[in-house]
């Protein structure tokens, strides 16, 4: 059976005019336990600009701030974060609460569970949040449109 990366490549890559089609080669995987910076660097994908730590009892939880953490996890079979994945459908952020709504590439994933636990985690781990909810979600269906710019150009798809 064909990897994630595989399928994602021949749904989003144009057709081909020669006989002759190399497999897609997938780029490294993300470090498995990133050390957490004392300020977070300039993510040139996404265009956030530098901060302070989102442990920083200075920094105001924010949506921003939410979607930083986020940008921390990762399906482990795909080197994008989830974020960037496009399976980020909605954030509510209210009283030191935060609820996510995600989605997952297929319902069949067998990792939503620890995905969503580690999205969890992450927001948990910011300053102010008391409660952190990440709940799965299957509308709108996930599709490969929903890759973000950077997301496509880490997989090397065509924008």
């Amino acid at each position: 059976m064909p990897s994630f990366f595989q399928r994602i490549s021949s749904l989003c890559k144009k057709p081909q005019t020669s006989a002759t089609v190399s497999p897609p080669v997938a780029p490294p995987l993300p470090p498995a336990v990133p050390v957490p910076p004392t300020t977070v660097p300039v993510d040139t994908h996404s265009g956030l600009s530098p901060t302070t730590n989102p442990e920083d009892p200075s920094v105001l939880l924010d949506e921003e701030l939410v979607y930083q953490a986020l940008r921390k996890c990762y399906d482990p079979e795909i080197p994008v974060n989830i974020v960037d994945l496009g399976l980020i459908y909605d954030v509510r952020i209210a009283d030191g609460r935060v609820e996510v709504k995600m989605t997952l590439t297929t319902q069949g994933c067998g990792m939503g569970g620890y995905i969503a636990g580690e999205a969890e985690g992450q927001l948990r781990s910011l300053h102010g949040v008391r409660e952190a909810n990440v709940h799965l979600v299957w509308d709108p269906p996930w599709n490969p449109n929903m890759i973000s710019p950077a997301g496509r150009k880490v997989l090397g798809l065509p924008e």
